[in-house]
């Protein structure tokens, strides 16, 4: 579907609450971007509606460049919960493609990581708030757990919160509190 500045919000901010939406930048004069097309709609199709392709023409939507922090193009963003939890700029061979969008269908960071700390019976504190999707309280608590940890379990706290920041992703607010936090707890 074409997105503009007008159906950005309701076409993958809002949707991407219940779908991955992968955004294509894009401009006509763009060679890469044509040839990045047809493997994206195709690499899309073949998921059956497990993610949507939204594309935004950068020359009719510069606001929504701007916002985005398109440099180059075909730049493609993924979102989830209306945030950005992946990308990447150029065009890509299908298997990257169906890489790149495999990472969006599958289960995700926090539903892997809840079944992993189950399993192993590790951090019993946090499973609460992951399975909720309390990510705000599980980091706090992670946070609070790294001072008197000793240095495997400073590292497996910092593995954890890491692989939490990747789900929220780099621009959540939560991310860049708790990283900065993060780094100085631990350096």
């Amino acid at each position: 579907m074409d997105v503009t500045t007008d159906t950005f919000e309701e076409d993958v901010i809002e949707r991407s609450a219940t779908v991955p939406v992968v955004v294509d930048f894009w401009a006509e004069w763009c060679g890469p971007c044509k040839m990045l097309t047809p493997v994206l709609e195709n690499a899309v199709e073949e998921r059956g509606g497990q993610v949507v392709l939204a594309k935004v023409d950068t020359d009719a939507n510069p606001e929504l460049s701007m916002r985005y922090d398109v440099r180059g193009i075909p730049n493609v963003k993924a979102f989830r919960d209306g945030q950005v939890v992946d990308e990447f700029v150029g065009a890509l061979s299908p298997q990257a493609v169906a890489a790149f969008l495999d990472g969006l269908t599958g289960s995700r960071a926090s539903e892997r990581l809840l079944d992993e700390l189950a399993e192993s019976g590790e951090f019993p504190e946090i499973l609460g708030p992951l399975a909720e999707q309390d990510y705000e309280r599980a980091l706090e608590w992670l946070l609070g757990d790294l001072e008197d940890a000793d240095p495997e379990r400073r590292e497996r706290i910092r593995q954890i919160m890491v692989s939490l920041f990747g789900e929220l992703g780099p621009e959540h607010p939560l991310t860049t509190s708790y990283r900065r936090r993060l780094a100085t707890a631990l350096y």
